[in-house]
C-alpha cells in the first residue's frame, strides 16, 4: 500500500491570520500530490517569544485554526497533523500540543510536549519553555491505514528513549515538527534526526519552521523525512545491528 507525505515548511509569526494565509498558499502545492499525510510544523498557528504566549493567546482564535484545518482535511480527504498550538490549562498555563487531524475532520489524538526547551545559548538568547507551559506525562500514537505514528515535538529529538519506548509500542513512523533555532539547528538538526532513524530503523517525518518569525527569533528549517534501512528486535537487551552496516 502506497503512502504519501508532505511536510510543509512554514515561517509563523505572531499573527495567526497572516500565517494562515501562507499556509494556504503552502497547502494548494503540497494538495497538488495527493498525500495521505501531511505535516506541520511546531507553533504553526502564532509563533511567539515564550513569555509573550499569555498575552498573545486567543483561545477563539485557536479553534477557529483547528476548524481551517479540519475543513483542509476534509476537502482533500487526508490526515494532517498540527505540529503544534498552545492549549491553555486552568492554571494558566499551557500544554505544547501535536494534534492528528483525521480525513473525517475529527481529531484522532494529541500528544503533549514533555521535554521543554530551558536553556541559555548566550546573553542575548535564551528559552525558558517550563516559565509558561507545563510538561506532557504520556507517550502518543496513532495506528494509521501505513503503520504506527508517533508523536514528538521538537526538544524532544535529544532524548533517545522517548523514542525507544515508541519503538516497543509497535511505531515505525515519528514525527518531530520543530521550531529548532538556528544557532542550535545548524549543528544538532540533522545529526539528531538521523540518529534516531539509523537507531531505531524507522521513518522520521520532520516539519520544520524557518526563518525570522519574530524580532528575537530565528529558527532554522530545513524539514526532511528520512528512511533507515537498519531494522532490529526493540526487545533485544542489546541489539546487534553491526550485521546491518
Amino acid at each position: 500500500m502506497k503512502f504519501k507525505v508532505a511536510c510543509i515548511q512554514t515561517s509563523s509569526g505572531e499573527n495567526q491570520d497572516s500565517n494562515i494565509l501562507h499556509l494556504e498558499k503552502l497547502f494548494s502545492k503540497a494538495f497538488k500530490r495527493k498525500p495521505n499525510l501531511i505535516c506541520l510544523p511546531e507553533c504553526v498557528a502564532l509563533l511567539t517569544d515564550s513569555n509573550k504566549i499569555i498575552k498573545k493567546y486567543d483561545r477563539n482564535a485557536c479553534k477557529k485554526f483547528l476548524e481551517y484545518i479540519s475543513i483542509k482535511a476534509v476537502k482533500y480527504s487526508c490526515y494532517i497533523l498540527i505540529g503544534s498550538v498552545a492549549y491553555k490549562k486552568k492554571n494558566n498555563k499551557f500544554y505544547n500540543r501535536s494534534i492528528l487531524i483525521g480525513p473525517s475532520g475529527k481529531i484522532l489524538a494529541h500528544y503533549d510536549k514533555i521535554n521543554l526547551l530551558d536553556v541559555s545559548l548566550s546573553k542575548e538568547e535564551k528559552y525558558f519553555e517550563s516559565d509558561n507551559y507545563d510538561p506532557g506525562k504520556k507517550l502518543s500514537y496513532f495506528k494509521l491505514p501505513w503503520g504506527n505514528l508517533g508523536f514528538t515535538i521538537c526538544y524532544d529529538l535529544r532524548f533517545p528513549i522517548l523514542f525507544k519506548k515508541l519503538l516497543k509500542k509497535g511505531v515505525i513512523f515519528f514525527s518531530i515538527p520543530a521550531a529548532f533555532t538556528v544557532t542550535t539547528g545548524k549543528d544538532h538538526w540533522e545529526s539528531l534526526l538521523r540518529a534516531r532513524a539509523i537507531e531505531n530503523g524507522c521513518y522520521i517525518f520532520a516539519p520544520a519552521q524557518c526563518g525570522n518569525n519574530t524580532l528575537k527569533r530565528k529558527t532554522y528549517g530545513h524539514s526532511m523525512i528520512i528512511d533507515s534501512s537498519l531494522k532490529y528486535d526493540p526487545n533485544e537487551k542489546f541489539p546487534n545491528i553491526s550485521k546491518n552496516v
